[in-house]
């Protein structure tokens, strides 16, 4: 009997221990495998990991182009002139005040981390950072974006992009001693763009003061006042329900239930071609555990039924959506965690050299975090016999 229960304590053990780090080693060398193919341009014609796009969650070729031309000119009208172009089409709007927002808040940041590497030494006080940093960093700094809000302060355009950029910036840093005064100059320059003759329609203003409303707490009774702003001008609005959610998540000031019951309410009342039966999905990411990968959580009902839910709206949806992208890049993340790799391919020759959305914006290095979980995806397609070539669009006529 000693010898049975010995016998069984080791097998346990070996269960316990070895089978997971078995299977962790498989994974590691599956993922080295996948990272190899996925940067091979003639397997599947994924855009190399250093070639990533962290400003964009999706392909905007007028955007790439404008933004392109003013982050190397450091001119502001080609942008300028996109938005307005952009009109009232309130997600593209929202999408592309988002983007330029972002992207102006990372080349600051580039810029002034190329300045601190260029500090003076304590024998040499009195050198001047911005002489003495590498011209591209002196130049490509934003000044764009305050260049264009001081020659434009009525335009609609610089006051909603400085309003973003300003909230992206405190939420960059957190624990900075700032954190609490930007996201006020935050609101007070939405509450200008949102008083801008012409800006009644406009709900991209109140969408911004969404994120500040999120991070300064604002009382329950504050912030569906200004989610009833939003929804007065845009109530299917999916960018703007993405920006509210979190509110109501139990990371923040809410619960479970009642993000559940924010998302699961609009997925009930979006209307025909709508992204909001998506937003269930983000919910569930809301309420993850941290760091967890075991397969089978992720086949579990709640997931399945938000997986597919998704999925129904992606395909419904005009395929030029603006935040149809957002959408498959979190289908992608939890594709490849249920192991559904056939179905995560498709969504990765979708939205493949960008990586400007949840979940990759929330690591750390954003491209590195989307190639791992691609090489993931072409490792698991592969291994179950998925063929690539099968999987290239057709050559063109």
């Amino acid at each position: 009997m000693e010898l049975l229960l010995s016998l069984l304590l080791v097998a346990g053990l070996v269960g316990f221990f070895l089978v997971p780090a078995l299977r962790r080693r498989r994974a590691v060398r599956e993922a080295s495998a996948g990272m190899a193919r996925a940067d091979q341009p003639d397997a599947y014609g994924f855009v190399p990991a250093e070639q990533l796009d962290v400003r964009l969650p999706g392909p905007d070729e007028e955007l790439v182009e404008a933004l392109g031309e003013a982050q190397r000119t450091q001119d502001w009208q080609p942008v300028a002139r996109l938005l307005a172009l952009t009109g009232d089409d309130w997600e593209l709007r929202w999408q592309r005040v988002q983007s330029l927002a972002g992207a102006a808040a990372l080349e600051l940041a580039r810029a002034r981390g190329a300045r601190g590497a260029q500090a003076p030494s304590p024998e040499a006080p009195g050198i001047s950072f911005t002489k003495d940093a590498p011209t591209e960093a002196r130049q490509q700094d934003a000044r764009w974006l305050r260049d264009w809000r001081a020659a434009r302060p009525q335009d609609h355009g610089a006051t909603q992009v400085y309003a973003q950029f300003l909230v992206w910036q405190a939420l960059a840093d957190p624990a900075s001693a700032d954190h609490r005064i930007i996201l006020e100059e935050a609101r007070n320059v939405a509450h200008e763009a949102a008083a801008l003759p012409g800006a009644d329609a406009d709900p991209t203003p109140y969408i911004t003061e969404l994120f500040v409303a999120r991070s300064l707490s604002y009382r329950r009774a504050d912030f569906e006042a200004l989610w009833d702003q939003v929804v007065r001008r845009a109530p299917h609005h999916m960018g703007a329900h993405l920006a509210a959610l979190p509110y109501w998540s139990e990371k923040w000031h809410g619960s479970r239930e009642d993000a559940y019951a924010f998302a699961e309410g609009a997925a009930a009342r979006a209307p025909e071609g709508s992204l909001l039966p998506a937003l269930p999905l983000f919910a569930v990411w809301e309420h993850l555990p941290d760091a967890n990968l075991v397969r089978g959580m992720y086949r579990s009902k709640v997931i399945e039924d938000a997986i597919e839910a998704a999925e129904f709206a992606v395909n419904d949806a005009d395929e030029d959506h603006p935040v149809r992208a957002h959408v498959l890049h979190l289908l992608l993340c939890l594709l490849v965690r249920a192991g559904r790799y056939d179905e995560a391919m498709e969504a990765l020759h979708v939205v493949d050299g960008y990586v400007g959305a949840v979940p990759w914006v929330e690591s750390p290095d954003p491209a590195a975090q989307y190639a791992a979980y691609r090489a993931l995806a072409v490792a698991g397609f592969e291994n179950r016999g998925g063929d690539h070539a099968a999987t290239q669009p057709p050559p063109a006529p």
